[in-house]
């Protein structure tokens, strides 16, 4: 069974959720229930730069300064 939900929003978040929607090609109402199961499942609180662990692999000769390349 599904159920309809009113949310108010602000002016400024309604034109973001439009313009997401838009980019993403899903409805508003995906995005929100997308973001509806994350919070529910803990997901929603995850740091933003943890979405780059483990993601970057750097030279560890990366460093061109004298006395902090490793060799």
């Amino acid at each position: 069974m599904s159920h309809t939900l009113t949310v108010r929003v602000p002016d400024e978040l309604a034109a973001w959720l439009e313009a997401a929607a838009k980019s993403m090609g899903l409805s508003q109402g995906e995005i929100v229930r997308e973001q509806l199961e994350k919070a529910r499942h803990g997901k929603a609180h995850t740091p933003p730069f943890m979405s780059l662990a483990g993601v970057v692999s750097l030279d560890e000769k990366l460093s061109t300064r004298k006395g902090f390349s490793k060799k």
